[in-house]
């Protein structure tokens, strides 16, 4: 999988490493997904899943005009464990990913 559609229709890339316990790990601003392929590695490595994605506007992702508020991103992470099945996800952000 490497992109999925959110509730508003942005097309978000996805990338999705091992298996076991997922992951979900929310890169800061101006980043992406690829800032995280280390410790995303390691984590699939250890035995878990990794999942990191291109939030709006950012990497591989759609730039809509709108969205850019905590609510509609808040929702997009809500649609990315909807879709990759990842209920029971561990969260990690740094920077604009923490909020």
């Amino acid at each position: 999988m490497s992109m999925i559609e959110t509730r508003d229709g942005t097309k978000l890339y996805v990338k999705d490493w091992g298996k076991g316990r997922p992951v979900i790990l929310i890169h800061g601003w101006p980043l992406s997904a690829d800032s995280w392929d280390d410790q995303a590695l390691a984590i699939a490595d250890a035995g878990m899943r990794a999942i990191a994605y291109d939030r709006r506007g950012f990497g591989r992702s759609e730039q809509p005009w709108d969205g850019y508020d905590y609510d509609t991103l808040s929702d997009d992470l809500a649609d990315v464990i909807a879709t990759t099945g990842a209920e029971d996800a561990a969260l990690v952000g740094f920077s604009m990913g923490g909020g």
